[in-house]
């Protein structure tokens, strides 16, 4: 088939949709309702949607299997134009910051990792256990919670 069938260019139906990109319906429609994807109504008020949406499940998909929170998802699929599929170069660029924000995330948990049997990280054994960390008690000054552990 060529691009200019116009097969290519019929919106698709939820269940399509959701058959295409392997996803249920319901999950296709919480998406819609977080604003990730945009449909149409036909004359009947059913869903329709464009072929581009299949591209964008799919960035979805990938992104939550990485970690990446809903919201940081929306506003990266926002940045890009909502009438086209998202190209190579889009992706690239999605793709670039998601792998700087999972660096970050897989560095803070190799540091919990590492100190995970010898320091629960929040200061509440450094008294006895942990002068060295916390001399005087010094975490406790900044707070409740977990310090050792988060970014500085």
């Amino acid at each position: 088939m060529s691009p200019c069938n116009p097969r290519f260019e019929r919106p698709l139906s939820v269940g399509q949709v959701a058959e295409r990109s392997g996803v249920a319906i319901s999950t296709l429609h919480f998406y819609e309702a977080k604003g990730l994807i945009h449909s149409q109504r036909n004359a009947g008020n059913q869903r329709r949607y464009p072929r581009e949406v299949l591209r964008r499940v799919a960035i979805i998909k990938v992104a939550q299997r990485l970690g990446i929170p809903l919201a940081d998802i929306g506003a990266a699929l926002a940045s890009l134009p909502a009438d086209h599929t998202p190209t190579a170069a889009d992706w690239q660029r999605l793709s670039a910051q998601w792998q700087r924000d999972l660096d970050a995330r897989i560095e803070q948990l190799t540091r919990l990792r590492d100190l995970l049997t010898g320091c629960i990280g929040c200061g509440c054994l450094s008294m006895q256990d942990c002068p060295l960390r916390n001399p005087q008690d010094q975490l406790g000054e900044q707070g409740a919670g977990p310090r050792l552990l988060e970014p500085g």
